[in-house]
């Protein structure tokens, strides 16, 4: 078992202002207790002799060779725009310019 504690729990949930019940914190100790746990496992396998990987499968190349197609003009780009402006789309403005 981990060293996860209930009053760990309770600490870290008022920290980020999270309000849980009792039994809620009781629940996330153990749960918490099993993953501390299962990384625990999974670091103890880890030896200088096995290669790291980045995916338990062989990944092969699947891009395709960019060719230009069809393309929209401006005007069929904004035609069923909401808003546009001198030629492209206006939205509404999200931060605050001094």
């Amino acid at each position: 078992m981990s060293e996860i504690s209930r009053a760990d729990v309770e600490h870290l949930a008022k920290l980020a202002h999270i309000s849980m019940t009792d039994e809620e914190l009781t629940t996330m100790a153990g749960e918490l207790d099993v993953i501390v746990d299962s990384v625990k496992k999974v670091s103890e396998a880890v030896d200088a002799e096995v290669p790291a990987t980045s995916h338990p499968l062989p990944l092969t190349n699947v891009f395709r060779r960019d060719e230009v197609g069809e393309v929209f003009t401006a005007e069929q780009a904004l035609s069923n725009a909401p808003d546009a402006e001198d030629g492209r789309f206006k939205v509404p403005a999200i931060l605050d310019e001094e």
